[in-house]
């Protein structure tokens, strides 16, 4: 697949960068380089094959999964301007 500079110029705003007008040929070739990448790999026969999270197979801990305060709670108010009943207390900003 190719990308023309007009392609390339929507991308870039799209994506919310700046690209000078020269730089755009050379963006557009980038990307369509990028998009033939893409094509060749999905060539590539993967049937049967699972998806891998690391090169090195690894079991995650286990832990209950309990709901708690932390037992830090004087810690996180330390900073807080203002701090009542063990809540940050904010101006009211609905009348």
């Amino acid at each position: 697949m190719s990308i023309d500079i007009e392609t390339a110029r929507r991308v870039a705003k799209l994506a919310r960068i700046r690209v000078e007008e020269e730089r755009l040929p050379a963006l557009a070739q980038e990307l369509s380089g990028i998009l033939t990448f893409m094509e060749q790999l999905n060539e590539v026969d993967v049937t049967g094959i699972e998806p891998m999270v690391s090169v090195t197979p690894m079991r995650l801990k286990r832990r209950a999964d309990v709901v708690t305060d932390g037992n830090i709670q004087a810690q996180v108010l330390a900073n807080a301007p203002d701090a009542r009943e063990g809540f940050f207390a904010v101006p009211k900003v609905v009348e």
